[in-house]
């Protein structure tokens, strides 16, 4: 019975729910597990018979493979970002591209506050300065107060607002995006200016090409040696060379960093540097999170099959 179903290309692996899930609708096959000439016959041999891409948006899915599936109805992602799949390019080939907006935004606003008190409070640090036995030979040295400073959101989408919700009851938030909207928050024109005020700079845009190194060494020139970066959108947004080198030059306080240019390789300079806080691409790693988001992926999934629209097609 199996042997007459659809198949699915599954580009990286997942919770045991969702690929319950995916098992339960489809032929899967697991395409992050094969060598390049094991996929090269394997599409061969079936191609035409994929319906579905399942993937994640730090994988996306490349045009090649969009090509070689004549039968794809859909680029399902498992998360919100998108920057991997060339939209154009699937559209063109009658490929739905979906994402599971929504279901994440509270955690990963979690992660962007617990990274920013952690940073600001050295609490990484700490933890580290307790386990090795050095509290009796002295106390730490004093970390930075987080009630009072100025937050600057970089992109204030449906996340950079619950971010913003979140940061008010500590200090003054104001943003920068690609246009102004009516929040209570103070508009900056650009990422420079904004990191100009700010004490610390919460980076929360798509990627994109137009937000690739966005911040740059000119807006971290901007944020100054007082001044903080927390990063929970794409590793892409940020030139992690210029990152390292003010870090390194003490032009920059501290930095902290869910995501990465090239994950999950993190630049060694990052890692040895003290003033970095360091996470792997958890900030919507929670069961309930993640078991919300496989609903949403299944969901799409399964209207593809009933031949209904998708839920969270994007346009």
């Amino acid at each position: 019975m199996n042997e007459t179903r659809a198949s699915a290309l599954q580009l990286c692996p997942f919770s045991a729910y969702l690929e319950a899930g995916l098992n339960a609708r489809f032929k899967v096959v697991r395409w992050f597990e094969m060598d390049e000439g094991a996929r090269a016959a394997w599409l061969a041999a079936h191609g035409p018979s994929v319906r579905a891409v399942v993937t994640g948006g730090h994988i996306g899915c490349t045009n090649a493979l969009i090509e070689s599936l004549p039968a794809l109805g859909v680029i399902a992602i498992n998360g919100v970002g998108f920057d991997k799949v060339d939209l154009d390019f699937a559209r063109r080939h009658g490929v739905g591209v979906t994402t599971t907006p929504g279901v994440l935004t509270d955690d990963v606003a979690d992660l962007a506050i617990g990274l920013t008190i952690g940073l600001l409070r050295g609490i990484p640090a700490a933890d580290s300065f307790v386990r090795a036995g050095e509290w009796p030979k002295g106390d730490r040295a004093p970390a930075r107060q987080v009630s009072g400073c100025r937050f600057g959101i970089v992109g204030l989408g449906r996340i950079g607002e619950a971010i913003a919700t979140r940061l008010t009851v500590f200090g003054p938030v104001a943003y920068a995006g690609t246009r102004k909207k009516p929040v209570p928050y103070a508009f900056h024109a650009d990422a420079t200016a904004l990191a100009r005020w700010a004490d610390v700079l919460v980076i929360a845009c798509a990627a994109s090409p137009a937000t690739r190194h966005l911040i740059d060494g000119g807006v971290l020139e901007a944020l100054g040696p007082d001044g903080y970066l927390v990063n929970i959108a794409r590793g892409s947004v940020v030139d992690e060379a210029a990152l390292a080198a003010a870090l390194q030059d003490n032009r920059l306080a501290g930095a902290a960093l869910d995501v990465f240019e090239d994950e999950p390789d993190v630049p060694e300079a990052l890692l040895r540097s003290p003033r970095t806080v360091l996470t792997p691409h958890i900030a919507s790693a929670t069961v309930e999170t993640r078991r919300r988001m496989a609903d949403l992926v299944l969901a799409n999934l399964d209207a593809l099959t009933a031949g209904m629209p998708l839920p969270s097609a994007l346009e």
